[in-house]
């Protein structure tokens, strides 16, 4: 018995996956809690969305994209082993940076760098506006 609804294939991926990030089962603290969102009376009454925190890492996962828990633990695994791979390479620390940066890039600038800004910009038109050629009609 087979303990994701998924296909064979799938499943052996995924321990061969876990084995090769070197995440054991023992590792990850399973929880269950109920959904939002669509699905009706079904998402009320049961407890379909997965939790998945890695102890080592203490990185959390939330998964509820489907309406069967069965299902949403084979996913929620797969994401888990999609941060902890991300997290191993690095990739967080870039992606954080990258985040900062568009943060500064969309602050509001103080007004007084921003009159500053603006008196560059005038400074470098009357520079161009010199470097003209005169013309004598």
């Amino acid at each position: 018995m087979s303990a994701f609804p998924v296909s064979p294939e799938k499943e052996s991926q995924l321990t061969q996956r876990m084995v090769a990030l070197g995440v054991r089962e023992a590792d990850i603290d399973e929880t269950f809690v109920r959904s939002g969102g669509h699905g009706g009376q079904n998402v009320n009454k049961t407890s379909t969305c997965v939790m998945l925190v890695h102890r080592p890492t203490r990185i959390q996962v939330k998964c509820q994209d489907t309406r069967q828990q069965a299902l949403n633990r084979f996913l929620a695994r797969r994401l888990l082993l999609d941060k902890i791979e991300a997290f191993k390479k690095g990739y967080v620390d870039a992606e954080r940076s990258r985040v900062e940066k568009i943060r500064r890039q969309k602050r509001k600038r103080s007004r007084r760098a921003k009159q500053r800004m603006l008196d560059n910009k005038s400074h470098h038109g009357a520079k161009k506006e010199s470097r003209r050629s005169v013309r004598l009609e």
